[in-house]
C-alpha cells in the first residue's frame, strides 16, 4: 500500500494505493496519527487506487474516524470502486460516512 498526501483548500487529501488489509492497515493507522496529532480536522480519503479492503482495514478507517470526530473533525471518502465501493455498502459506511463520486466533489463539501 502506498499514501500520497497532499493539501487542497484546509483539506488534507490522502491518496490511497494498494491494498488494505490486516498487514497495511497499522501503516494508515499510523500515518494518520501523525497527522492528526500535526493537527489535521478536514481529511479526505480518495480510495480510488484501493484494489481490495479486508475488515481490518475497515477497523482502521472506524478508529480514525473516532480519532478526528474527538477532535472535531471528520473524515470524506471518494473515488469508490468495484469491490470497496461494495464493501463500503454491505458494510453501512456508505450512511456513516460522507461518500463522494470524485474528489473534486468530496473537496466542495467542506
Amino acid at each position: 500500500m502506498q499514501i500520497f498526501t497532499s493539501k487542497e483548500k484546509d483539506n488534507l487529501v490522502m491518496e490511497i494505493q494498494g491494498r488494505l488489509d490486516a498487514v497495511t492497515s497499522a501503516k494508515l493507522e499510523q500515518e494518520c496519527q501523525v497527522l492528526i496529532d500535526q493537527g489535521e480536522k478536514a481529511l479526505v480519503m480518495d480510495l480510488g487506487g484501493v484494489d481490495y479492503i479486508s475488515s481490518a482495514g475497515l477497523r482502521a478507517i472506524l478508529i480514525l474516524a473516532r480519532k478526528l470526530n474527538g477532535n472535531g473533525g471528520q473524515i470524506r471518502f471518494c473515488c469508490l470502486k468495484g469491490m470497496v465501493q461494495e464493501v463500503f455498502s454491505i458494510s453501512g459506511f456508505n450512511s456513516l460516512f460522507p461518500v463522494f463520486p470524485s474528489l473534486t466533489e468530496a473537496l466542495g463539501h467542506s
